[in-house]
């Protein structure tokens, strides 16, 4: 049931210390706080986003490098929510780059009206929930302070970027950019010498790109990952048609997918086929879109040591095969984690790039970089001059972009020191102490294929929302047990996973960032559909484990 269309304008419930701005402030303007915003305003409340960038994105706003693309299904990814939207958009490739992800988010922001409750240039400084009134304070770097009774953070997984700890980076004279931070502005690297620093996914993608153009190209890497062909493609208009009419049955099978790619995990386990069969199922992913050799493989590859080094040995081959020279072709091969233990880089003849005269390949474990200098950087062993530095250095994922705002809840309790021994939530989407205050896409929520999980933690919020306004409560805060229940469940579906052996950001591990050198239990590991049904058993249940006023 929604609340009467005709309370849209109806002003925000008072607090105990005045009328609050707004019922709900939404942080961030990505494809998340797009869709929160959507059915907040739905609901009939008063909401306001708050966006430091200039514009709706998210993601799709700040990653503008060269290269930077899906690595979900086009079709897949969008929102599902509107037939209208469905409808009007066309995907042209099956993994649309920045460029087109950009412009159908403003597509869908300009059809439902919701820039005019965005607030950009604005980014949050501090939270703090007022015991005394139930809701929360927030102050914007310029000082504004507004008031809300909910606090809903949409500030994504992978948003706050890190750099390197190099000395010397502010000596730097030329233009140097961080992929996560990348200027609206286009970068030409045509016939300049350039540098990147990190081989992670938005490494892999950008130096696809500048190695079409540059001078010189130097790859400093420190660990290689694998990386398998994304092999994209146009889609032409049948094709689409093709794939509108399917959209109902794509979503659901997203739905009852293991993570929500289109991919589908085999039921077969690795040593339950012959070696030809295992090859030749091997083969067709390699050559298959997208995550499927990840998303879509026998059953035990992520959790059985000796199938998971069959595939790496199977994958290290096709490096071999398609890297020229064989000493390089070794750097490129992960010798420190298995294949899929960490994120897996789509690539379009990434390992091809060194191959080109004009690309050179530098280990930073061999060859430790010492210095950023005034007009490059130097290594151990050799001083090297660029024109451009690039920083693919990735992000403090998960808590980094919680850890940059000063959050408190009840009793002034900060949430980083809550969770300085790794994050505890409920459902992912709530934490003991922090009433009224929601994540979407938060620690321990379900991953994957990211908007096909938002899309639910949207709903879910949005519907306790509405369970509170209709019985005049004010007040939500998941209980001790609750939050405990939860945690043990995240951890009891972490067990046996090959990648919790292995530091990644997927095990809260970042070298860049200080304090987070030990693995956390940062990510909830159990399949989406497990994920909803825990869900959907508190929202039926009359959200027992939340205590209400």
């Amino acid at each position: 049931m929604q609340l009467s269309p005709d309370t849209r304008s109806a002003p925000a419930r008072e607090g105990r210390q005045g009328d609050l701005d707004f019922d709900a402030i939404v942080i961030g303007a990505g494809i998340s706080g797009l869709y929160q915003l959507y059915r907040l305003r739905e609901l009939g409340l008063r909401v306001r986003v708050l966006e430091m960038g200039t514009g709706v994105g998210g993601t799709w706003y700040w990653n503008r490098y060269p290269g930077a693309r899906f690595d979900s299904e086009s079709y897949s990814y969008g929102y599902s929510f509107s037939q209208e939207v469905l409808d009007e958009w066309d995907w042209s490739e099956h993994f649309a780059g920045q460029p087109e992800t950009e412009r159908y988010l403003n597509y869908v922001a300009n059809k439902f009206d919701l820039n005019k409750d965005i607030q950009f240039s604005t980014r949050v400084a501090h939270a703090h929930f007022i015991d005394d009134g139930h809701y929360w304070l927030i102050r914007t770097h310029d000082d504004e302070e507004l008031r809300c009774r909910f606090l809903i953070t949409a500030i994504g997984a992978l948003s706050a970027p890190t750099m390197p700890r190099f000395e010397g980076m502010e000596d730097y004279k030329g233009p140097s950019f961080h992929t996560g931070l990348w200027p609206k502005e286009p970068v030409d690297f045509t016939g300049k010498r350039v540098a990147v620093i990190g081989t992670g996914a938005s490494g892999v993608q950008t130096i696809q790109e500048v190695a079409k153009v540059a001078e010189h190209l130097t790859v400093f890497q420190r660990r290689p990952n694998w990386c398998t062909p994304l092999n994209n493609g146009p889609i032409d208009q049948s094709e689409m048609e093709t794939i509108r009419a399917g959209y109902p049955e794509l979503f659901q099978h997203c739905r009852n997918t293991t993570a929500c790619f289109v991919h589908s995990v085999d039921p077969r386990g690795t040593f339950e086929v012959t070696e030809e069969e295992r090859t030749a199922f091997w083969e067709s992913l390699y050559r298959g879109k997208g995550f499927g050799i990840w998303q879509g493989n026998f059953r035990d590859v992520l959790v059985n040591p000796e199938a998971n080094a069959l595939l790496s040995d199977f994958v290290a081959e096709k490096i071999r095969q398609r890297v020229d020279d064989q000493k390089l072709a070794e750097l490129l091969i992960p010798k420190d984690h298995g294949f899929g233990t960490r994120r897996v880089p789509q690539e379009t003849f990434y390992y091809e790039v060194y191959n080109q005269a004009n690309v050179d390949l530098i280990s930073m474990l061999e060859t430790p970089i010492e210095r950023i200098t005034e007009k490059g950087l130097k290594t151990n062993t050799t001083e090297y001059e660029f024109d451009v530095i690039v920083y693919a250095t990735g992000f403090d994922a998960v808590t980094g972009s919680f850890d940059r705002i000063d959050i408190r809840g009840n009793d002034s309790q900060r949430l980083v020191d809550t969770w300085g021994e790794g994050p505890t939530t409920f459902v992912g989407m709530m934490v003991e102490q922090f009433p009224n205050m929601f994540m979407i896409l938060g620690p321990h929520t379900a991953l994957g294929n990211n908007p096909r999980s938002m899309e639910y933690n949207v709903e879910w919020v949005r519907d306790l929302i509405q369970h509170m306004h209709e019985r005049d409560l004010t007040y939500a805060d998941a209980t001790p047990q609750a939050m405990e229940d939860w945690t043990d469940f995240v951890r009891q579906k972490s067990e046996g996973l090959l990648a919790n052996d292995i530091d990644s950001w997927m095990t809260g591990v970042n070298m860049n960032v200080e304090g987070k050198q030990v693995r956390r239990l940062v990510r909830y590991s159990g399949t989406a559909p497990e994920y909803r049904a825990w869900c959907d058993r508190v929202a039926q249940g009359g959200y027992e484990e939340i205590s209400f006023e």
